[in-house]
């Protein structure tokens, strides 16, 4: 039994010991259940590993689509086919001033668009939408 301050205490009820005694010995099912327990560990782990692996390849595949598409929008910034961030940032806070929390780029229509979330002084959430090539204002919603 554990005391106040964190120690252990014996107990001191003889009572409570043959009580507890049923919990404390093996019966003759324990070695039975250990070892099914066993068995169904040894075949459960390598399928979890198995699954593992899949899915680390799965997101190695994700990874490497996602610096794809970082390298193809750099270059589309360096053609000028799309603003650079700090200067779609600047535009949208010009619309709704505040602090920009999330920027996404996205494609809609066959058309880039930048959505920026901005936090305004007043606590309100807008989602400024911009034409990611011209910086155009699309549309400003509330949150």
């Amino acid at each position: 039994m554990q005391g106040r301050t964190g120690t252990w205490t014996p107990i001191s009820d003889p009572s409570a010991t043959s009580a507890m005694m049923p919990f404390m010995t093996q019966d003759r099912h324990s070695r039975s259940r250990r070892l099914a327990l066993r068995a169904g560990l040894a075949l459960c782990i390598p399928a979890a590993l198995s699954s593992l692996g899949a899915a680390g390849a799965a997101h190695a595949d994700d990874h490497a689509e996602k610096a794809r598409e970082i390298l193809a929008i750099r270059a589309a910034v360096q053609r000028g086919e799309l603003l650079p961030l700090p200067r779609i940032i600047a535009a949208a806070q010009a619309h709704a001033p505040g602090d920009v929390v999330k920027t996404e780029l996205e494609a809609k229509r066959g058309r880039l668009i930048y959505e920026v979330k901005i936090l305004t002084p007043e606590g309100a959430v807008r989602e400024v939408k911009l034409d990611a090539r011209t910086g155009a204002l699309l549309r400003i919603e509330n949150e």
